[in-house]
């Protein structure tokens, strides 16, 4: 098993690799970093000498003062290292640089004297040392106006106002699942390189991007359909966009009845994708669910009976409650990330129809459960 730990583990990419090895707890302990224990050298001592693998990730991406990027980044580092040679401790040290290295900017520049000095410290003690130069990275819970231009382009149209394309360049991009696979295999091969270049996985312009979420704005936000998607990097943006949306006031989404002497018709989904319908009946007081994805979408379509749906952020304590009524028949789409669940809450039987856009794959589920 090794002992994990992530230095930045609250920000975009630490979240989501704080996250996915809780998925494997057979394999990985999560050992818990505070970023105040920087400037503790009694904490930061302990937790460096706990861990078999440390994933630095803490920087600072954006300030007013560039100076400030750069002493913040290189000192972070150096103190990485101080602790290191205070414990005598050889742990498998992994770094995120970015490809601005090569651009010559400060925050370039700082992310390559960390990398070079932190080489230099593991060839001093013979200890392992990965320098991971990475793409443009894109992906659910970045931060507006700061991780990515994708996070900045979804939280405007989501709330309804237009992005401005400062320069209209081809980029190259990683979503940020294929870079927490990539370092999770990184420490199960514990491969040791001073400079290793993540390949970049899709590459596209910026306005075409900006095109693309539009779409989703209109096709889904706006109308609810699930849209077409003409690649994978397609359905990645789409997964990220959803998760930019107000979904707390955005949910339950009431279906048009169509009534007349023989009773109701309800269009449940219009879809541009393929995917699988099933049905379940589900008697008084009883839950379902307790699980999420990290790349299905899902829907909840509530015709029948009484239902409370509970969705919570992985990480997080909020829970949103959606109740739904069959006599106004609505849904609830799950974001991935979010476990849920849906459980009856009337007297008489609850009939709700799931579409799920993937055929369900028993080595592949891409299921977790946790409880909501």
């Amino acid at each position: 098993m090794f002992k994990v730990g992530i230095t930045g583990q609250n920000g975009f990419v630490g979240s989501h690799l704080f996250n996915s090895l809780g998925l494997y707890p057979e394999e990985f302990q999560l050992i818990i970093f505070e970023r105040s224990w920087f400037d503790s050298s009694k904490e930061l001592d302990l937790f460096i000498s706990s861990c078999d693998v440390i994933v630095h990730l803490a920087a600072l991406n954006r300030h007013d003062d560039p100076n400030e990027i750069y002493s913040r980044n290189t000192g972070l580092s150096s103190k990485l290292i101080e602790s290191l040679e205070r414990t005598k401790s050889t742990p498998h040290v992994i770094l995120s640089s970015s490809t601005q290295e090569s651009l010559g900017n400060i925050y370039g520049d700082s992310k390559k004297h960390a990398r070079e000095e932190l080489a230099a410290w593991a060839d001093r003690v013979g200890a392992s040392f990965t320098g991971m130069i990475i793409p443009n990275v894109f992906g659910p819970f970045g931060h507006p106006n700061y991780n990515s231009f994708i996070a900045t382009f979804c939280h405007k149209i989501a709330r309804n106002e237009k992005p401005s394309i400062h320069i209209d360049a081809e980029v190259e991009l990683i979503y940020i699942n294929e870079l927490v696979n990539t370092i999770l295999g990184i420490i199960r091969d514990n491969i040791s390189k001073e400079e290793l270049l993540v390949p970049f996985t899709s590459q596209s312009k910026v306005s075409s991007i900006l095109s693309i979420l539009n779409k989703f704005k209109e096709k889904y936000q706006d109308m609810g359909e699930i849209p077409s998607f003409a690649s994978k990097f397609e359905l990645d943006l789409f997964n990220t966009y959803r998760c930019y949306m107000d979904i707390e006031n955005y949910f339950p989404r009431k279906f048009t009845q169509h009534i007349d002497p023989r009773g109701a018709f309800v269009e449940v989904i219009r879809l541009k994708t393929g995917g699988q319908v099933s049905f379940s009946t589900t008697v008084p007081e009883i839950t379902r669910g307790n699980h999420f994805h990290t790349r299905k979408i899902e829907r909840f379509a509530v015709i029948k009976g009484r239902a409370l749906i509970q969705l919570r952020r992985i990480g997080t304590q909020e829970v949103l409650n959606f109740e739904l009524n069959g006599n106004e028949p609505a849904y609830v789409d799950m974001p991935i990330w979010y476990t849920h669940n849906i459980k009856n809450i009337g007297e008489e039987e609850l009939l709700t129809i799931f579409w799920i856009n993937e055929h369900y794959d028993p080595k592949d589920p891409d299921t977790f459960f946790v409880e909501v």
